[in-house]
């Protein structure tokens, strides 16, 4: 700073004075370049004690010029008065073109941009990528090869492969993505914030992508955070930028995933058990244990990547089997929380990936890797794939009865999983001696009127024989009234038992009783579920049959179209279940105009 006074005409005998304190250096400093007599820019870079520049008064405003500081503090309380520009990540196109100019040769702007998406397009590692693309001497990459290993690297050599970019002199910390962070962390360590270091290694169990605040109300990680402190600890590094905050109406979290590789691969390996069970308890308060009769506490939709990630994370620092285990239970009730809202593909995908992670922690019959095969089995079927959901849902019936045995409730779980694309492939006997087995089975463990137990009688309605139809819809009526009174007439159980009664009442040409319980059953599924839920379309096209062949057309043709035009949203136009009601809505029309000529 003394040295910007003497550039603005400073005298020699001035800055001695300045040096010696015999007048306040700042005073000076600040004196010369307010009447600088041309504009100037000061620019104080990595200013990450904010301290030094407040003690003697060095930061100032000018009417002359700018200064600009560059600093890892982000807190307003240390810049009074200042304009506050929080950068993050590079837009795609200038992230591409840094890499670019770089390394010119390495190939062309296109591949720069897919290298930068890898990179997630954080400036320093931008810098590190392009330094080591431009200064190979022996078998020079293309930014292709770069790309190709970024993407087949385990995530912690990943850290190590863009590193290589730096020059090596003097203190690398600043100037690796494995140490930069660490900088931040012993400030905040000096600061009297040590928990921020254990909470930071916290969020390495988790996703990149905005992670709900709430999420971290009870997080703790032994006696190094406890939840009293994670308040404070969270605004640490907040302050330091090792996290965001992001804008919406959900208010989220985002911290960068070449940071999060970074810590996680530094973390102490005596310490990552313990962060992974801490990780598993976070999502494990937030997932229910069943759809059933439970409702998410968040958005399935929102935990969907930190759980995936929580699971590659524990892999990654090869924790326990236990450990492992009960980070697949976790996306197993990510997987049934999914196929709960109608998110079938969702479903399907976080239910293969998963399996394909586990495939070498987790022997092929243990319990989590044959649940989550149930639940893929279950999301084929909901697309409409229901061949390939028989041949899938029928390997994990074998194995369950072979690894747990024929009553096991997994095993009568898999037997409901087999019975609904048999049935759909009109393979009625089949399918409803396998309900009737798991019906059978779980009132025997569970007791008549446990949730499971009258989940599995309701699918008796669906798929009762022709002969035995008045019969049933006594059975029927039983049904409904036991689940109302053991589960509440807004349980997703008893909603499905009113749907498969009402269809039962219909088969039997009593459409004067079907038709009511049909209209009640759309209203309070389309409240449970909302109007675009494949459950509320099916209790729509459900009521357009009754409404058919009760010869009200019009009313029918209403009610089919919303639930076509829904379908071919939510399941796609291909969907056997759009084409279905594609094809009814066709007949009702031609059944109210008659034959065209």
């Amino acid at each position: 700073m003394l040295a910007a006074a003497a550039d603005r005409g400073a005298s020699d005998g001035e800055l001695i004075g300045a040096r010696s304190g015999l007048r306040p250096a700042a005073d000076l400093v600040w004196h010369y370049l307010d009447h600088s007599d041309q504009p100037w820019l000061l620019v104080l870079d990595n200013a990450d004690d904010p301290s030094v520049l407040r003690d003697g008064g060095w930061l100032r405003t000018s009417p002359c010029g700018v200064v600009i500081v560059t600093t890892r503090q982000s807190a307003a309380r240390w810049w009074p008065g200042a304009d506050l520009l929080h950068f993050g990540v590079l837009p795609r196109a200038d992230a591409a073109q840094v890499l670019h100019d770089l390394a010119p040769h390495a190939g062309p702007i296109e591949d720069a941009a897919e290298v930068a998406d890898r990179l997630g397009r954080l400036p320093l590692a931008l810098t590190l990528a392009g330094g080591f693309l431009a200064h190979q001497v022996i078998a020079p990459w293309t930014l292709s090869d770069y790309r190709h290993k970024l993407e087949n690297t385990h995530s912690f050599a990943t850290i190590e492969l863009i590193d290589q970019g730096a020059w090596r002199d003097g203190d690398e910390s600043r100037h690796l993505v494995s140490r930069t962070w660490q900088l931040s962390l012993d400030s905040l360590n000096t600061g009297g914030l040590p928990e921020a270091a254990p909470l930071l290694r916290l969020l390495t169990c988790l996703s990149s992508d905005p992670l709900p605040i709430s999420i971290l109300a009870d997080a703790e990680v032994g006696a190094d955070l406890p939840a009293c402190r994670v308040e404070s600890a969270l605004r640490g590094l907040l302050d330091h930028s090792l996290t965001e905050l992001v804008p919406g109406n959900l208010r989220c979290l985002r911290t960068h995933s070449v940071l999060l590789d970074s810590v996680a691969r530094a973390t102490p390996a005596g310490q990552r058990e313990a962060l992974a069970q801490a990780g598993v308890r976070l999502l494990m308060a937030l997932l229910p244990d069943s759809h059933e009769h439970l409702a998410p506490k968040s958005d399935p939709t929102t935990l969907a990547p930190h759980v995936l990630a929580l699971l590659r994370r524990t892999l990654d620092w090869e924790a326990s089997e236990s450990a492992v285990a009960s980070a697949t239970e976790c996306t197993w009730r990510l997987v049934d929380l999914l196929d709960g809202i109608g998110d079938y593909a969702s479903a399907l995908a976080a239910a293969t990936e998963a399996t394909a992670l586990i495939q070498d922690r987790l022997a092929t019959d243990h319990q989590q890797v044959l649940r989550l095969r149930q639940r893929a089995g279950r999301a084929v079927y909901r697309l409409g794939q229901f061949a390939e959901a028989e041949v899938l849902n029928r390997q994990v019936l074998d194995d369950c009865e072979r690894t747990f045995g024929p009553e096991a409730l997994d095993t009568l779980t898999s037997c409901l999983g087999l019975a609904l694309p048999l049935w759909q492939l009109s393979r009625e006997p089949e399918a409803l001696s396998l309900i009737q087995r798991a019906a059978v089975g779980r009132a025997r463990v569970l007791g008549p009127l446990h949730p499971l137990t009258l989940l599995a009688r309701t699918y008796i309605l669906e798929v009762a024989p022709e002969r035995d139809l008045e019969e049933e819809a006594c059975i029927g009526y039983e049904l409904v009234s036991e689940c109302q009174e053991a589960l509440g007439s807004a349980s997703s159980i008893t909603l499905t038992a009113e749907l498969n009664q009402a269809d039962l009442l219909r088969r039997a040409g009593r459409f004067g009783d079907a038709l009511p319980l049909a209209r009640k059953n759309v209203v309070s599924n389309q409240n449970h579920y909302g109007a675009e839920h494949p459950i509320t379309l099916a209790a729509r096209t459900q009521l357009s049959v009754i409404l058919a062949e009760a010869g009200n057309f019009d009313e029918a043709i209403k009610h089919a179209e919303l639930a076509a035009e829904g379908r071919a949203r939510v399941l796609g136009p291909s969907h056997p279940w759009t084409r279905n009601s594609q094809e009814r809505l066709h007949q009702y029309r031609q059944s109210r105009d008659g034959p065209q000529s």
